[in-house]
C-alpha cells in the first residue's frame, strides 16, 4: 500500500467537525449558521472555532447579513475551498482504492 495519499490528506479539512461543515456547504450554494448548527448537532463555540479555521484558510467566506431585523449569518464555500475539497475527495478515494482487492 502507498502511504503517500495519506500524508497529502489536507488536515485542516480532515478534523471530523470540519469535514462535516466543508461537506454540507459543497452540497448546498450557501447555509446559515443555524442551519449549520443545527443539522451538525454542534454547539455556536465549536461551529465557530471550526468556521474560523476554514476562513483563515481561505475555503469558507462569511457573510453578515439582517433579515427580518434579525442578525443573519451566512457560510459558503469559496473556489479555493470548493477546490481543496475535491482533491480531498479525490485523495480518499485514491485511498479507498488501493484496499479493495485486484
Amino acid at each position: 500500500m502507498n502511504p503517500e495519499p495519506f500524508l497529502q490528506l489536507d488536515r485542516v479539512i480532515h478534523e471530523k467537525g470540519r469535514l462535516a461543515i466543508m461537506s454540507m456547504l459543497a452540497a448546498s450554494p450557501e447555509l446559515s449558521f443555524t442551519e449549520l448548527r443545527d443539522a451538525l448537532e454542534m454547539t455556536d463555540g465549536n461551529l465557530t472555532s471550526h468556521v474560523r479555521t476554514l476562513q483563515e484558510s481561505g475555503y469558507v467566506a462569511i457573510a453578515k447579513s439582517f433579515q427580518d431585523n434579525r442578525p443573519l449569518t451566512t457560510c459558503s464555500l469559496t473556489a479555493k475551498g470548493r477546490k481543496a475539497f475535491a482533491e480531498y475527495i479525490s485523495l480518499l478515494e485514491q485511498i479507498v482504492q488501493q484496499t479493495r482487492p485486484k
